[in-house]
């Protein structure tokens, strides 16, 4: 009874804490563009996506995650253990539990690659902007 009732908590506070987030405004400045975090979010979200069904297709043919353990065993072939590994390369977290092995190598990379390079291109992007309009000010 009491692990809902902290799991509900959690949850609130997160919510809190990102509504917070975007809604304060004492900055005089603010760099937060709107446009351009949605369009940087669900970009991600649908290379997340494109790479999971990759990894899904290559792995009809041949193994490609492998259980980072002794036994060494293959991944089951599921979209969602796809969609995890996916999710975990993009956000360039790499737990470990799951290694690509054969072709899933090079595209792991190109995806870590993308997901190191398209928010930090998004971060020079809206600061460019943001300064342009300091600039255009004065």
């Amino acid at each position: 009874m009491l692990t809902p009732l902290l799991i509900g908590f959690t949850i609130i506070f997160v919510i809190g804490n990102l509504i917070y987030f975007f809604t304060n405004k004492t900055y005089k400045e603010t760099y937060f563009h709107a446009a351009l975090f949605y369009k940087l979010f669900f970009v991600l979200l649908g290379l997340t996506f494109g790479f999971a069904g990759l990894y899904y297709f290559l792995s009809l043919e041949e193994a490609v995650l492998k259980i980072n353990d002794p036994t060494d065993d293959s991944v089951e072939v599921t979209f969602w253990n796809a969609l995890y590994f996916s999710g975990v390369t993009m956000l360039s977290v790499g737990y470990g539990d799951l290694v690509p092995v054969g072709s899933a190598r090079f595209f792991s990379l190109i995806q870590a690659s993308l997901g190191l390079l398209l928010p930090a291109a998004c971060f020079l992007k809206a600061f460019g902007q943001s300064n342009d309009k300091k600039y255009d000010n004065n």
